[in-house]
């Protein structure tokens, strides 16, 4: 395996805005890093029609990720590489190796790990069957235009429901939400708006026709038949093979990580995941690690 080992102090896996905080941060404190990233830099964001929750006067995600995106590229010590995944992470008693899609590697005294977490598929879900996995979008990446006037069913009741209804007050259309009992704390915020239909279900089962069409079978002997789907099911931490740990839920908490292994962002736990703590976690992660290499951590 080709090796390269860069003169580099710190690698940073994921450019979403854990990982991007990192590495401006990095980069303020005179340390070099490599910030890996298979997509664009702040990808989830860009899919955001609107801040409510995040300070600094923006008006929506691909507003904040343009800027978020300028700031690390002017960071001078900041080398960015897309388009390149990340493999396993790997700690030495010295040093964090990262093995890349391409075969290489690259090494560095620390490691701070903001790969963030996906969608869960239905397929992962205990309350759904289904005949093969559901083709379908998640919410969150949902185009508005394709909703506009049209009658939906979105699997699941997590947080990107309400977020779609909260900023997008006037689109016109009609979800028929299906969840298990178990989400229910999550639907009380949307209860309220006259364009969702709460439809809460212990067991859901999904065929597909010969055409593609969809069927959903409920508990409650109701059914839908169509192609208009969305995935809400929640989200999925997204791990790299090697030595990150994991707790019975399979995040990444902070503390049980080898001391050279610094996890950020979403990764840490479901109830981490806003804009707002992922910069949070990214800076003191990236602090952490320059702490650490001048003998300042207690």
């Amino acid at each position: 395996m080709h090796r390269v080992t860069p003169e580099t102090d710190l690698i940073v896996v994921g450019g979403g805005p854990a990982g991007c905080a990192a590495a401006v941060m990095a980069s303020s404190l005179g340390l070099r890093c490599v910030l890996i990233e298979p997509s664009r830099l702040c990808h989830k964001p860009r899919h955001i029609s609107a801040m409510v929750n995040v300070l600094g006067g923006f008006a929506d995600g691909p507003d904040l990720a343009d800027r978020v995106s300028a700031d690390v590229t002017a960071a001078d010590r900041c080398d960015v590489r897309l388009g390149r995944g990340v493999t396993a992470v790997r700690a030495g008693d010295d040093h964090v190796r990262v093995d890349l899609d391409d075969g290489s590697s690259l090494e560095a005294p620390y490691a701070v790990v903001a790969t963030g977490a996906r969608p869960q598929t239905a397929a992962e879900t205990e309350w759904i069957s289904q005949d093969r996995e559901v083709d379908a979008p998640a919410l969150w990446e949902a185009d508005p235009s394709a909703l506009a006037g049209a009658q939906a069913l979105v699997l699941g009741a997590d947080r990107p429901l309400g977020t779609l209804l909260r900023t997008r007050p006037d689109l016109a259309m009609r979800l028929l939400v299906r969840y298990s009992p178990a989400e229910a704390y999550k639907v009380e915020e949307v209860r309220a708006d006259p364009r969702v239909v709460l439809l809460p279900t212990g067991h859901l089962d999904l065929r597909h026709d010969p055409y593609g069409v969809l069927h959903a079978d409920a508990a409650d002997g109701h059914r839908y038949t169509g192609r208009d789907v969305y995935l809400n099911l929640g989200s999925r931490p997204v791990v790299p093979a090697g030595d990150l740990r994991t707790d019975g839920s399979g995040y990444c908490p902070p503390e049980i990580q080898h001391s050279r292994i610094l996890v950020a962002g979403d990764l840490r736990g479901a109830r981490f995941q806003r804009v707002m703590t992922a910069f949070g976690s990214g800076a003191e992660a990236a602090l952490t690690a320059y702490y650490a290499a001048h003998g300042l951590l207690g």
